[in-house]
């Protein structure tokens, strides 16, 4: 591949990250091969920590943006600002990430509008070049330069989602919860909460989950679960931990609760 890279060059500093497939070795492919890439999975699952692993094993500086609402184009290029009486350029994330070579990953994409997309589109192609309207800039990538995308298919409605004309200029990479095994570990080095404590709050987890589109909008997060054992492990008594990680955050709807927490009862005893 034209400029392979070790994946082991950054993984002494990389964050812990426990690989459920091939997922690293593509994304190691499509950086070496000058590729964007698409996170699609639910919000919790490990795609930004992912990203944040896969960043520090290839060596490359990383800018995470969290899209939402308001984040326009000019958020991620840069905008004229007054300093000191003068007005000067400052660059966005984008484009810094563009100039240093660096990873730059949209967490969440579809939340930003709708002019965002349009920015990315030069850059998703063999051309990978950012213009600057403002500026009158045409910055052409480096080829350490990568975008990454995020977002959650199960979550977004028919207002909010990538046009199949976006979509198609990435590779994809789709994204689950771990598998229980690997959630268990995951949790334990995460919290310091002994294995045997941990398996019964993924074991909850997994019936949260399974609750979703029924009296859920979103099943439980690995993080949250983290979050659980966590406070636990810091003496907290299991059942609030859990009414405070695992049960509020997911709902406001008292019967809903109530519920929730009888589940909490069956699992636990």
């Amino acid at each position: 591949m034209d400029g392979a890279i070790n994946l082991t060059e950054g993984a002494a500093t990389a964050p812990f990250y426990r690989p459920a497939a091939d997922e690293c070795e593509i994304f190691a492919a499509a950086h070496a091969n000058r590729l964007p890439v698409l996170l699609k999975g639910p919000t919790g699952c490990g795609k930004t920590r992912f990203v944040a692993h896969m960043a520090a094993r290839l060596g490359r500086p990383l800018y995470t943006v969290a899209c939402h609402d308001d984040l326009s184009a000019a958020d991620l290029i840069g905008r004229y600002l007054l300093k000191g009486g003068e007005t000067v350029w400052a660059d966005g994330p984008l484009t810094r990430a563009v100039r240093e070579g660096a990873i730059c990953y949209l967490d969440e994409v579809v939340e930003a509008r709708k002019d965002v997309t349009v920015v990315l589109h030069p850059l998703t192609d063999d051309r990978r070049i950012l213009p600057i309207d403002r500026t009158g800039e045409e910055l052409q990538a480096p080829p350490g330069f990568m975008l990454v995308a995020s977002y959650n298919p199960g979550y977004q409605n028919i207002l909010k989602t990538l046009k199949p004309s976006t979509r198609q200029r990435f590779i994809a990479i789709e994204f689950d919860f771990p598998r229980p095994e690997h959630e268990i570990a995951v949790v334990v080095r995460e919290s310091g909460l002994p294995e045997d404590r941990v398996k019964p709050l993924v074991r909850l987890a997994g019936k949260l989950r399974a609750l979703k589109g029924q009296d859920l909008e979103e099943g439980v997060s690995t993080r949250l679960v983290v979050y659980a054992a966590t406070l636990i492990a810091g003496g907290m008594r299991v059942e609030r931990a859990i009414e405070t990680a695992m049960i509020e955050p997911l709902t406001d709807e008292p019967d809903v609760k109530a519920g929730l927490r009888d589940l909490v009862t069956a699992v636990f005893g």
